[in-house]
């Protein structure tokens, strides 16, 4: 395959007022009929983000760039408008990744419900802990490069980083560190709202560098692999899954055309996995997680889907601005939606909250930023996104819920 087709693939993937019934003062005065899809939570995207190391993001920032034009023109008409859907705004490569979060606990702590994990899978362990990036700059003289944490590299089992080769630095390596951190917070806080865990299935690579890492591909024993490391650390007495929100209806889209959704008071202390299963949620081809599993039945995690999938249940509408009806429609048919308050850092950058105020008037239950608090906003811009109303953890849902 050239180097042009697959980095057209992977560029393919890469203060609001309150609305509708009147909002809880306290967790504890949340409805009691509200169920977990009536709400609204606020979470970071790619939760887990070290800094790209700044040799390595200056090497690599000059190839993307220029090689955009080429990316572009080689796209057909459909593949270009994905493209701009989810990526609006002229921003450089560099500029994309100016963002840095801080550890489950702190985000956990400050009110977010919502973290979002990409995992590769490794089937026999060290695939990610040499990467081709550090090799080249290492080879050209280069010494002053970041830190780069392999803990749990060396084993097999799934990593957790955002692009291989480039945007490895991870401050949980393996998705075991990282549920166990979650799990550990969880513990913590049993009485929390339900935790809104995006995965991210990473199964591609930009061929940037002579060696680069070769990604693998999910099959489904490494989806099955997926879940059962999900059940064991988590437990699957904390777990919402399709077979829950199933229950004694025949289909998933007759449990969600009736709103058998579980009940907030009943999700207390539990999580609900959302899985892309593929790069950036761009191929919309059937995934083999959901093989035979029309219901996914048996599955832990809900898979993005379109309305007409059988299993269909969660929506990936990122572009709150342009999707603003679409997500309004899906969310009164009962399907999980996540958006975005900001796409590829432009809104902190200029300051803009056009975006933000769309994605919690859209009625999406899982609204993602990379900036939740301004401490963490390097532009400096003042630019930070929190929940509307007085919880900084939830808000009943402006669209779905009538008392």
């Amino acid at each position: 395959m050239s180097k042009n087709i697959t980095f057209k693939t992977m560029i393919l993937a890469m203060i609001v007022p309150m609305i509708g019934y009147g909002q809880a003062k306290s967790e504890n005065q949340l409805p009691k009929d509200l169920r977990i899809n009536q709400i609204q939570v606020l979470g970071t995207h790619n939760s887990y983000a070290e800094p790209v190391d700044p040799n390595l993001l200056d090497y690599v920032s000059k190839i993307i760039d220029k090689s955009k034009t080429t990316v572009f023109d080689s796209m057909d008409k459909e593949q270009l408008e994905f493209f701009k859907e989810y990526h609006p705004n002229d921003i450089s490569f560099k500029e994309s990744l100016k963002y840095d979060h801080p550890s489950f606990d702190i985000q956990l702590d400050n009110g977010l419900r919502s973290l979002e994990l990409d995992v590769y899978y490794d089937s026999t362990g060290n695939r990610y802990t040499n990467p081709a990036g550090y090799q080249y700059l290492k080879s050209m003289g280069v010494k002053d490069l970041s830190n780069h944490n392999t803990t749990g590299l060396d084993k097999p089992g799934f990593k957790v980083l955002h692009m291989a080769d480039v945007d490895f630095r991870s401050k949980y390596p393996t998705l075991k560190l990282a549920l166990q951190s979650i799990k550990d917070w969880s513990d913590k806080n049993s009485d929390h709202i339900p935790l809104f865990i995006m995965i991210e299935a990473k199964d591609m690579n930009w061929p940037l560098f002579e060696n680069a890492t070769q990604v693998l591909k999910y099959d489904e024993l490494a989806f099955d692999l997926l879940d059962k490391e999900i059940v064991d650390v988590i437990g699957r007495d904390k777990l919402i899954t399709p077979d829950d929100l199933r229950g004694d209806y025949s289909s998933l889209k007759q449990a969600i055309e009736n709103n058998n959704w579980p009940l907030v008071s009943q999700s207390r202390g539990k999580m609900i996995f959302m899985l892309l299963p593929s790069t950036g949620g761009a191929n919309q081809k059937e995934s083999v997680y959901v093989k035979n599993r029309p219901n996914l039945e048996g599955r832990i995690m809900f898979v993005q889907s379109k309305e007409s999938d059988s299993y269909g249940c969660f929506l990936l509408l990122d572009n709150a601005i342009v999707r603003q009806e679409d997500i309004k429609k899906y969310v009164l048919k009962g399907y999980l939606v996540r958006t975005r308050s900001d796409i590829d850092t432009y809104e902190a950058k200029v300051n803009d909250y056009t975006r933000a105020k769309a994605a919690f008037s859209s009625g999406a239950q899982v609204i993602s930023t990379d900036f939740f608090s301004k401490d963490y906003n390097p532009y400096q811009s003042g630019y930070f996104v929190e929940m509307p109303g007085e919880l900084k953890q939830v808000r009943i849902n402006p669209v779905n819920y009538k008392k």
